[in-house]
């Protein structure tokens, strides 16, 4: 996988080049004629009329559907109201086919001979099971992050990935962007220095995030179906809130470190080759969102990385958000003796480097970066509010793509379940107030 993956990483830097109006790589449909069954249309199922499909998601979609021959045929949700308004939204857009059809569930769903393949947007912890859902019912899927929100949930997806070998794509979008593959290659040439420490924040000043009170007060439980909806959580009273504002509420969705941080946290994984922390510690709380919500609105957490076998080796990942106060905003920031990258700006600096004065004082030589720019063709939007954003319409597209050429897309089901591990890790410290540590060889989560 790892050899399949580095082939795509050069085709990528080398075949990106995009355009004002798809975004899209170079890569012309002819190519595709070359490719067994590249004339058929292939079918694509929607799984969750949610705000992000139709907000980003489907936008992707629409950017490259007619080029490669897919088309949208039909939408479950387990809500009426969504799989009317998902009809209604699509009536006579191009790419949907003009037999659309609603379903009340996946079962309805996988039981129809006209769906190849799906895009999955549900609650955060329904991920990884409608990802084992549809692969066990031979179809690929592109599947929003987190990849899961427990670990026994995405053992059974990454298992069943595995198993049938279908084109599974995760919602991490940094993957497909052209700055974040270029500060790989610097960082993967050796030229960078060994990563020494990682900054990260995500903050926001949104009341109303993840809040939804109107469609609250509107839905009513004859409408869904809520046992469907828990799945294997445990079964609990009829609550609108936790149907429609699941991110504020655990076990539905750990809010902060499965949302935001699990896009950040990826590309630690990616960039130093580590594919889990070696134990994080984490604090954070409700201190001013006080409108019934259980995720915290402000969150903290230290992550160690480095080999298994040798702690001398390794750095520091820290990684605050606030949902309160937007100063500072979205960094990454990856730092090494010789200076950092900054990935807002997408600059190679050597700011913070080892400068003559001090070496030496210690008969060292200065180890200072050339000062240089990342490859960003376009502005790569890194805020919360992404929208139909080029990232996504990339990263969509070498979906399609590996759908068509069944090769490994950038961000594999393996890289879905290492954040994955990540984030459960963060969420477990955070709500035992204790030292998170993996047991890679057991592939165990234990708290000391």
């Amino acid at each position: 996988m790892e050899n399949n993956h580095q082939t795509s990483r050069r085709d990528f830097l080398k075949k990106t080049a995009l355009g004002t109006a798809g975004l899209a790589m170079s890569m012309s449909a002819s190519s595709y004629a070359r490719i067994i069954g590249s004339n058929d249309r292939v079918r694509v199922g929607i799984v969750g009329f949610s705000d992000r499909f139709r907000q980003s998601l489907l936008p992707a979609f629409m950017n490259h559907a007619k080029e490669l021959n897919f088309e949208l045929v039909g939408v479950s949700d387990l809500w009426n109201r969504r799989r009317d308004e998902c009809e209604a939204h699509l009536k006579d857009k191009p790419n949907v086919n003009k037999k659309f059809f609603k379903v009340r569930n996946n079962d309805e769903l996988y039981a129809r001979k006209d769906v190849d393949a799906v895009i999955i947007s549900t609650a955060d912890f329904q991920h990884a099971l409608h990802c084992v859902e549809a692969v066990r019912s031979g179809r690929d899927a592109y599947v929003e992050k987190p990849f899961a929100e427990s670990l026994d949930d995405a053992k059974a997806a990454l298992k069943a990935v595995e198993e049938t070998g279908k084109i599974v794509q995760i919602g991490s979008q940094r993957r497909s962007a052209p700055n974040y593959w270029a500060a790989n290659d610097y960082i993967k040439s050796g030229k960078f220095g060994d990563i020494s420490m990682v900054e990260m924040t995500w903050n926001v000043n949104q009341p109303g995030r993840w809040r939804r009170p109107q469609l609250v007060a509107e839905i009513k439980k004859e409408d869904i179906d809520w046992d469907r909806f828990l799945l294997n959580r445990p079964k609990v009273e009829w609550n609108p809130r936790y149907y429609l504002e699941y991110r504020l509420f655990y076990p539905y969705s750990s809010g902060i470190p499965g949302q935001w941080m699990s896009h950040q946290i990826d590309t630690v994984h990616w960039f130093s080759g580590y594919d889990h922390p070696r134990s994080v510690v984490a604090n954070g709380g409700i201190y001013v969102w006080k409108d019934g919500r259980m995720n915290a609105d402000t969150f903290t957490a230290v992550f160690d990385y480095g080999p298994d076998n040798d702690p001398t080796k390794g750095f520091q990942v820290l990684y605050s958000s606030r949902m309160h106060n937007e100063a500072g905003g979205v960094k990454e920031y990856y730092f090494s003796n010789g200076g950092m990258i900054n990935l807002d700006t997408n600059k190679i600096s050597p700011e913070g480097g080892l400068k003559a004065e001090y070496a030496k004082a210690m008969n060292m030589q200065p180890n200072l970066l050339a000062e240089t720019s990342l490859r960003s063709d376009i502005k790569m939007e890194t805020g919360a509010n992404t929208g139909g954003d080029p990232m996504t319409s990339l990263h969509m597209r070498n979906w399609l793509e590996c759908v068509r050429s069944r090769k490994q897309p950038n961000a594999s089901v393996k890289a879905g379940y290492n954040h994955s591990v990540a984030n459960i890790m963060a969420t477990k410290a955070l709500h035992t107030g204790k030292r998170v540590t993996f047991d890679a060889q057991k592939q165990e989560i234990i708290t000391s």
